[in-house]
């Protein structure tokens, strides 16, 4: 056999991920908060597109691809989808340019200025008053303005600062009184006076070192820190286990007086200086909104206040391409190609949307009608299948996505759950609605007959749920409800 170099001709099918397929994954996964954000980029980076800030026409349908219908009521699995919502063929021929997305507003030759920074008007100013309020001090410039209020005398001042800037942001201290006099050279008792005093600042309890003294402090303050209370501030080990029978013992009341004194520590505040300067949560702003029809079906929709509609310049396109050099129309083509291709990107991501999240609510219809008792399994082939996308294509579209539905606003995330079998070959459960009918049947369980996870067992078994005892403990702990065992103890003390 010859040993040397030759040609070979070979043919083979490879996925090349190029820079436009890439940019149409990532708008897929994108929230529509993150695909506006991505839109408003391009529009300062490409002259030829233009933000589509037309007004709606009262009684005339848009022709546009981000509503949906779903058929009224009856079972989820008769219930279909009024407009197929097809995405484009990835066969399709390459992207073509659409007269219908091009719009003209005129450029600079016609005396038009065009763009957000042209206008010089303010009735689009969206500030509220809330962007205008000056913000509240901040914790440590609250605690400093009464420790400068309180002492006057400059080693006493420089103790209490000293402190504030060793303050966790729970509001303790993490360092002992010793220590703490050991580092700054001065005397124990001087620095225990000068945070005994700081203690009661607003809010009461800051420069703690420990919870009980936190808690002291506070009830302290409202004159409530008797012997019987300083006693179960000595042993808070025992009410985290619940043990109220010791407490009792310990502080020396009945079973009433325990309750009572237990409200009365649950009112406090461990960590008074968690919250002060806590920003609130940002609300979620869904990107699927969803509406009961007339007919009694459901109407889902893209959010438009969150999605911007862009266009097309392609009469501004033409007219420099009849006048410009070389360089300049490839950078016009190349500018043309992508705007092209995104308005097509919004466009496919707004029917893979609604088409993946109207096969959700068809499939998740009891649970829009009658609740989480009514939430069936469902997992990511099941809507691949009948899409006829792919199982990451799925992924994708319910990844960080949220639909505002009359139950609420959810994660499309939250209606993918595993199921739990039936007992006689029925149909299964989802594991959300099993979590739901546990905590159920706890929330209704007397003090004298608590429900071990053997007997909610037995219990879902007669329903038809075939589980098993360490399942039911697994969603027990995750709903973060204490043992039968625990339970019985709290529920032995009066209420």
């Amino acid at each position: 056999m010859a040993i040397g170099p030759r040609l070979d001709l070979r043919q083979s099918q490879t996925l090349v991920m190029t820079p436009q397929l890439r940019q149409a994954i990532q708008l897929l996964q994108f929230s529509n908060l993150e695909a506006a954000a991505f839109v408003e980029e391009e529009l300062e980076r490409n002259p030829l597109l233009e933000r589509d800030d037309s007004p709606e026409i009262p009684g005339i349908e848009r022709p546009a691809p981000d509503q949906l219908a779903i058929a009224g009521p009856g079972p989820a699995d008769s219930a279909t989808a009024a407009g197929s919502g097809e995405l484009p063929s990835p066969d399709a021929a390459p992207l073509e340019i659409d007269d219908s997305n091009s719009y003209d507003p005129g450029g600079a030759g016609d005396g038009v200025r065009t763009g957000s920074g042209g206008n010089t008007a303010f009735d689009d100013d969206e500030r509220g008053l809330d962007d205008l309020a000056n913000a509240g001090p901040t914790l440590r410039e609250h605690l400093g303005e009464q420790m400068r209020l309180t002492f006057h005398d400059p080693a006493d001042r420089l103790i209490g600062a000293y402190l504030i800037a060793l303050l966790e942001p729970s509001g303790r201290l993490s360092t002992q009184p010793q220590a703490l006099a050991d580092a700054m050279g001065a005397r124990l008792d001087r620095v225990e006076a000068v945070r005994a005093r700081m203690m009661r600042f607003d809010p009461t309890g800051m420069f703690a070192t420990s919870l009980a003294e936190c808690l002291a402090v506070q009830l302290a303050e409202k004159n409530r820190l008797d012997p019987a209370m300083q006693a179960l501030l000595d042993n808070l080990e025992l009410l985290a286990r619940h043990d109220h029978r010791k407490l009792m013992a310990a502080c020396g009341v009945d079973g009433a007086d325990l309750a009572e004194m237990i409200a009365e520590i649950r009112a406090l505040n461990p960590k008074p200086g968690a919250t002060w300067d806590a920003t609130p949560p940002p609300a979620v702003v869904p990107d699927i909104l969803m509406r009961r029809a007339p007919d009694g079906g459901w109407v889902l929709e893209l959010n438009p206040e969150t999605m911007p509609r862009v266009l097309v310049n392609q009469s501004f396109s033409t007219r420099v391409l009849a006048t410009a050099s070389k360089n300049d129309r490839a950078f016009v083509a190349d500018k043309l190609q992508t705007a092209t291709w995104l308005v097509k990107s919004l466009q496919q991501r707004a029917q893979t949307i609604l088409k993946v999240s109207s096969e959700i609510v068809r499939r998740q219809d009891g649970f829009f009608r009658h609740g989480v008792s009514h939430l069936r399994p469902l997992i990511l082939r099941d809507v691949a299948e009948a899409t006829e996308l792919h199982e990451s294509t799925i992924s994708r579209v319910t990844s960080s996505k949220y639909i505002a539905t009359p139950r609420g606003t959810y994660e499309l995330k939250y209606f993918f759950t595993t199921a739990i079998g039936a007992t006689e070959g029925g149909e299964s459960h989802s594991a959300e609605s099993i979590r739901f009918r546990i905590k159920t049947m706890i929330d209704a369980e007397r003090a004298d007959e608590i429900l071990s996870d053997d007997a909610i067992v037995a219990m879902l078994r007669r329903e038809g749920v075939d589980i098993a005892r360490r399942t039911v403990a697994k969603y027990r702990e995750a709903l973060r409800i204490p043992s039968s065992v625990q339970r019985k103890r709290e529920k032995a003390v009066p209420a």
